[in-house]
């Protein structure tokens, strides 16, 4: 008996500052390298990101977060990796250009509202699109956020943007929704989300999960202070959306979570 398992988005970031793994891969170098072994540790995607998007992050010009992201790509597809690509930015100008160097996903925590040139871009790099829930801008976005039904707000809002997206042009079947695990969220709102993640998906529109190491897992255990000491909770996280129909689980540990997928994926097909 064959069981769906969720693709798994394997996190390249080049930046100084992410909350998880700032700094450790901010050269091109160290970058391809990380990728390469996240594909071999089973990644089916690889999501390159340039500008932090953590809460209290602060913005990135342009010309920085190309110089961060495209030698990457470019190294990438040059070292043999012919599997799909995303760049993980909220401006048009930088998602152009990943796509020229080889991305064919743009990731966009913003979900194309950056910049009034970012639907537009899309529908013209026909590549496929990542739209993602963030209530703010990453600066102030965890100032105690508020919603009367989050998973009810949510939802609503991911399906009338989808609704927008696709009427600019941008096809049904290139995009993807994300309810933005830990962007303006609490950690109930996170784990309602979680628990209600069928919600999401109502729109018949693939559903793309991220909670690796985020803070919600400290949440639960006060001691998961330091981001690597979280895994435990990120495994539990990924399995709880590939249970409730996540299509594309996004990570920083992808070996252990492809093996914890497939596992679960042996124990239910044996059922």
């Amino acid at each position: 008996m064959a069981v769906f398992r969720p693709r798994v988005m394997g996190i390249v970031n080049t930046t100084p500052d992410s909350f998880s793994d700032g700094g450790r891969h901010d050269s091109v170098e160290a970058a391809v390298v990380h990728g390469l072994k996240l594909a071999a540790d089973g990644a089916d995607i690889l999501d390159i990101g340039g500008e932090s998007t953590r809460p209290g992050a602060q913005p990135v010009d342009i010309e920085t977060e190309i110089a961060r992201t495209a030698p990457v790509i470019l190294g990438l597809r040059a070292a043999g990796w012919a599997g799909p690509i995303s760049i993980d930015t909220m401006k048009p100008e930088v998602a152009a250009v990943a796509v020229g160097a080889g991305a064919n996903i743009w990731n966009d925590v913003s979900a194309l509202t950056f910049s009034p040139a970012s639907l537009p871009t899309a529908v013209d790099l026909g590549c496929d699109v990542v739209l993602m829930h963030m209530k703010g801008e990453p600066r102030t976005m965890q100032d105690a956020p508020h919603y009367d039904d989050v998973v009810s707000e949510v939802a609503d809002w991911l399906a009338l943007r989808a609704g927008e997206v696709m009427a600019a042009g941008v096809a049904p079947d290139r995009i993807w929704l994300d309810p933005g695990i830990g962007f303006g969220k609490t950690a109930a709102h996170n784990t309602a989300l979680t628990a209600r993640l069928e919600r999401i998906g109502a729109t018949g529109l693939p559903i793309l999960y991220g909670a690796s190491r985020k803070r919600t897992i400290a949440a639960i255990d006060p001691r998961a202070t330091d981001a690597s000491d979280r895994l435990g909770g990120s495994l539990a996280l990924a399995l709880e959306a590939a249970r409730r129909g996540a299509a594309i689980i996004r990570v920083h540990d992808v070996r252990e979570t492809v093996q914890a997928l497939a596992v679960q994926a042996a124990v239910t097909a044996a059922g």
